[in-house]
């Protein structure tokens, strides 16, 4: 019994708490309202058995990785350049200031009319909504570095890219899991938004075309679709990547 209560986590409960308060507040209204987990759940299964379900996973799942990974590695890029050349962040913050205060989802309009519907346009929404924010994260890492740790290298003759491979990256990796993290979030929910003005398939879509048709169990398929999938890359990637890179960091 000492043995189960010291392996005992809280967040063993919040899934089960979730679906209870769930069945209680959909078991209030009407089921085409608010439905059951369970009529959810039949909802998957007439999508799965189709392979429809796992189409519409994967179109997001696509636009999702060429989005943010394109918004990754700019963000990587000129956070680091603003990070460490002043003049230049100063340059590029008024710019950060801006994008980050518009919605990204009132670009999908405009990346929509100009190329049409499809692939590029979600993207570019996505990259959008994520490398602004994924930029000033790491850039505010770069700039937290002490500067007792950039002298101490310079003093043993570490030149720029010295510097750069073994202070500046391996001190700033929590800010850059940081950015990762706020990012993936941002760019999960600009695909979604994007979707559902203008995709013929997706989670997105999915929600859509349900609201549309009064369909409330599509509805909630797609919104547990969207939290599971955040959820399993917040488990499964960027817990890791904190777990790998606390030993560089040491090191």
């Amino acid at each position: 019994m000492q043995s189960f209560i010291s392996r005992f986590s809280w967040s063993w409960v919040s899934i089960p708490l979730l679906l209870l308060i769930w069945c209680l507040c959909a078991g209030r209204v009407p089921a085409y309202v608010f439905p059951q987990p369970w009529d959810v759940a039949q909802e998957a299964l007439r999508w799965a058995s189709n392979g429809s379900l796992l189409q519409q996973f994967k179109a997001s799942l696509l636009r999702e990785v060429g989005g943010f990974s394109a918004a990754a590695l700019a963000a990587l890029m000129l956070g680091t350049a603003t990070g460490l050349c002043k003049g230049f962040r100063d340059l590029v913050s008024p710019l950060n200031g801006l994008f980050m205060a518009i919605p990204p989802i009132a670009w999908a309009p405009l990346t929509m009319i100009v190329f049409g519907l499809g692939y590029l346009s979600i993207v570019l929404v996505i990259f959008i909504a994520a490398m602004f924010p994924m930029t000033v994260t790491i850039q505010d890492g770069i700039q937290a570095i002490r500067n007792t740790e950039i002298r101490a290298a310079r003093s043993l003759g570490a030149n720029r890219l010295q510097l750069l491979r073994h202070v500046y990256l391996p001190a700033s990796l929590p800010a850059i899991t940081t950015a990762l993290r706020v990012g993936f979030s941002q760019a999960w929910r600009a695909l979604v938004a994007a979707e559902m003005i203008g995709a013929s398939q997706g989670i997105g879509w999915m929600v859509s075309m349900g609201g549309q048709v009064g369909n409330s169990s599509q509805v909630m398929l797609g919104i547990v679709l969207i939290g599971l999938s955040a959820w399993l890359a917040e488990s499964m990637v960027f817990r890791r990547l904190e777990q790998h890179y606390q030993h560089w960091r040491v090191q």
